[in-house]
């Protein structure tokens, strides 16, 4: 299970209609906002790809400027995670091989031109790379 707090921002002229949309939303909860057009909701998925597709629904609301996802917490996948990462390298072998082509390697620190999907994906290992 995962659950994440987003930060959804609309101009205060639409405040009142975006809040009223994102209460009536089945993709997240409604917790609360503040007069500058800041709303506070959280959505839960069974992963993060489930998140990922009820941000897109948020995202999609008339009148959000934004749609961040803040703080998350994922029981499940941070467990794997932290096997993942206590039975790798320390440095990744690709990193240590003199003759790997640097163009095989994935970056994966710019999130704002990412496909989240794709690299949701990437780490619940259905996309070897």
């Amino acid at each position: 299970m995962n659950i994440s707090s987003i930060v959804v921002q609309t101009l205060p002229k639409f405040l009142d209609e975006v809040v009223e949309a994102l209460k009536a939303c089945e993709a997240c909860d409604y917790h609360m906002h503040d007069e500058k057009g800041r709303v506070i909701v959280t959505i839960e998925g069974k992963d993060v790809n489930d998140e990922l597709k009820k941000l897109r629904v948020i995202e999609a609301i008339p009148h959000i400027a934004a749609a961040d996802m803040q703080m998350a917490y994922s029981e499940d996948e941070l467990e794997n995670n932290m096997d993942i990462i206590a039975n790798s390298e320390v440095v990744p072998a690709m990193l240590n091989d003199g003759d790997a082509d640097p163009s095989n390697i994935v970056y994966n620190g710019d999130l704002k031109k990412k496909d989240l999907e794709a690299f949701a994906r990437q780490l619940d290992g259905d996309v070897i790379k």
